[in-house]
C-alpha cells in the first residue's frame, strides 16, 4: 500500500465514528452573500451534498449582501445604515429581492448538477425553498423609519420538519414574509440563528472569511465556551467608536453562536467559506478546522470504566515504547481500570493517569500520566493531577508521590520535591526497578 493510501484509508477509517453520529441529524448552514460569491462555493456544494449522501438533514439559510449592494451601486441608490440594520426603501428592497432571487436559482442549479466527471454524480437533490419564515416590520427605531426593515417572528418548523423528513435540502433566504403580504429584510445571521433554535437542530454552521476565533498568539481556538462567545462580542463592540458603523464579521458570527447555543442548540461551529474541505474537516475529524462554540466543554475528566481500555493502550504504547512508561498489558490494565482516571474528548481518550493508594502509610501513588502528543501544552495535565489529588484525599491521604525518569521538571513546577528511596512505602520499595533509575518526589496533600 502506498503512503498516500494509507494515509487516506487511515482518515476515512479514522472518520467513520462521526459519519455514524451525524447520520439522520439536523443541521442549519449558514452562508452569506460571500460565501456563495467566493471561489471556493463550488466545492461547498460538493460537501453539503455529500453531507446529505450521508444522511445529514440539511437546512441551509443564504444571505445576498454583496450582490444587493452591487444592484444599489449600479442604480446609483444611496443607502442608510441606523444601529448597524439598513433602513430599506422600497427601491432597496427590489434589489435585495433581485439578488435573494438570482442566487435562490443559483444555488438550486449547483445543487442539480450531476455530470459523471463530478463529485455530484448521481447525486440527485432535492432542494426546497418556500415561506417558511414570518417576519414584522421593525418601524420607527429612535425616530428613523426602518421601512421594509424587519425582525423575525416565527419559523415555520413544522413545514420545514416535513421536508426534512423527504430528504430534502430546505433552502431559506434572508427575506421573510408577513400575512398582509409584505415582504421584509432580514438579518442572514437571525434567520440562520432562529431556524436552529426552532428546529432544535444538533449544529449551527456559520461560514465567515476567517476560520474561526483566534487567541492573542493567533492560534486558533478549536473550542470556546458559549460565555466566552458572548463576552467576546461585548469586546468587539466596545471597540466600534463609530455606532453608526455595522457590527464586524466576527461579532456577528459570535453573536450568532452564542444565542443559538444558549437556546440549545449544542453545537455552533465557525469556519472559513474560503478554505477548501473545511465544512469536512470540521464535522469528520477530531480537532476539526474552525472554532466550535459550546454552552459546556466536550471534554471532560472522568473516572475510566472497561470499554477505555482499547483508548488507553493506544495512548500509552508510544510512552512505552520510549521507555517513558512501564509496560502494561491489558490483562492488568483491564484489572486495574478503577484505578484510572482519563481525559475524553469527543469520545476519543487522550490523557489518563493513575492513582495506587497505600493507606496504610497513608500514601498514593501518581501513576500512567499520559497525553496524547497532539493536545500537549494544554492544561489537561494540570487537570489529571487535580483529578487525582482530590481522590486521594478523599481517600484520607497526606502525600503523593511518583517515579519519573523524563518529566521531573513537570513535576516538580507542580509542587513535588525531590525525595530519598527510603520514603517509598515498603511494597513499592520492594519492587523499586534499578535498571529504571527512576526519580522519587513527593508532593503534600491538603
Amino acid at each position: 500500500m502506498s503512503a498516500v493510501t494509507s494515509e487516506y484509508v487511515n482518515w476515512f477509517r479514522h472518520s467513520s465514528p462521526y459519519i455514524n453520529a451525524h447520520r439522520g441529524k439536523t443541521f442549519v448552514l449558514m452562508l452569506g452573500g460571500e460565501a456563495i460569491a467566493d471561489a471556493n462555493f463550488a466545492n461547498t456544494v460538493h460537501d453539503i451534498a455529500l453531507l446529505n449522501s450521508l444522511g445529514v438533514r440539511l437546512v441551509l439559510v443564504h444571505g445576498a449582501r454583496p450582490q444587493a449592494e452591487q444592484r444599489l451601486q449600479a442604480r446609483g441608490v444611496e443607502t442608510r445604515l441606523h444601529h448597524d440594520l439598513r433602513v430599506t426603501t422600497p427601491e432597496i428592497l427590489e434589489c435585495v429581492i433581485e439578488a435573494v432571487g438570482s442566487l435562490r436559482t443559483e444555488i438550486e442549479a449547483q445543487l442539480s448538477m450531476g455530470l459523471a466527471n463530478t463529485p455530484m454524480h448521481g447525486a440527485r437533490i432535492r432542494v426546497c425553498s418556500g415561506n417558511f419564515v414570518t417576519a414584522r416590520p421593525v418601524g420607527v427605531l429612535d425616530g428613523v423609519d426602518m421601512g421594509h426593515t424587519g425582525e423575525l417572528r416565527r419559523i415555520d418548523h413544522e413545514g420545514v420538519r416535513r421536508l426534512l423528513d423527504l430528504n430534502q435540502i430546505v433552502l431559506l433566504s434572508n427575506l421573510g414574509y408577513s400575512p398582509t403580504g409584505e415582504v421584509f429584510n432580514l438579518s442572514v445571521e437571525e434567520v440562520a440563528t432562529q431556524a436552529a433554535i426552532a428546529l432544535k437542530a444538533d449544529k449551527l454552521i456559520l461560514f465567515g472569511s476567517r476560520p474561526g476565533i483566534q487567541d492573542s498568539q493567533g492560534e486558533l481556538r478549536s473550542e470556546l465556551l458559549a460565555s466566552t462567545a458572548a463576552r467576546l462580542v461585548q469586546q468587539y463592540l466596545a471597540k466600534l467608536d463609530d455606532p453608526e458603523q455595522p457590527y464586524s464579521e466576527t461579532a456577528c458570527l459570535l453573536e450568532a453562536a452564542a444565542t443559538a447555543c444558549q437556546q440549545g442548540v449544542p453545537r455552533c461551529h465557525l469556519i472559513s467559506y474560503h478554505d477548501d474541505g473545511a465544512l469536512l474537516a470540521e464535522l469528520f475529524t477530531r480537532d476539526g478546522q474552525g472554532t466550535m462554540v459550546v454552552s459546556h466543554s466536550y471534554e471532560q475528566v472522568r473516572p475510566a470504566n472497561i470499554e477505555d481500555v482499547g483508548g488507553i493502550l493506544e495512548l500509552i504504547a508510544p510512552l512505552e515504547e520510549k521507555g517513558v512508561l512501564v509496560r502494561r498489558s491489558r490483562e492488568r490494565l483491564e484489572a486495574e481500570i478503577e484505578r484510572f482516571t482519563v481525559v475524553e474528548r469527543d469520545g476519543a481518550i487522550i490523557g489518563c493517569a493513575a492513582l495506587y493508594p497505600f493507606p496504610e502509610e497513608a500514601i498514593g501513588e501518581l501513576a500512567c500520566v499520559a497525553i496524547d502528543q497532539t493536545y500537549r501544552g494544554g492544561q489537561r495535565g494540570d487537570m489529571l493531577l487535580e483529578a487525582i489529588e482530590d481522590q486521594a484525599i478523599a481517600l484520607g491521604l497526606k502525600r503523593l508521590f511518583v517515579l519519573t525518569t523524563r518529566t521531573a521538571h513537570w513535576f516538580l513546577e507542580r509542587g513535588f520535591g525531590n525525595a530519598p528511596l527510603d520514603e517509598l512505602p515498603g511494597e513499592k520499595k520492594a519492587l523499586y526497578n534499578f535498571q529504571r533509575n527512576s526519580k522519587v518526589f513527593f508532593k503534600r496533600l491538603g
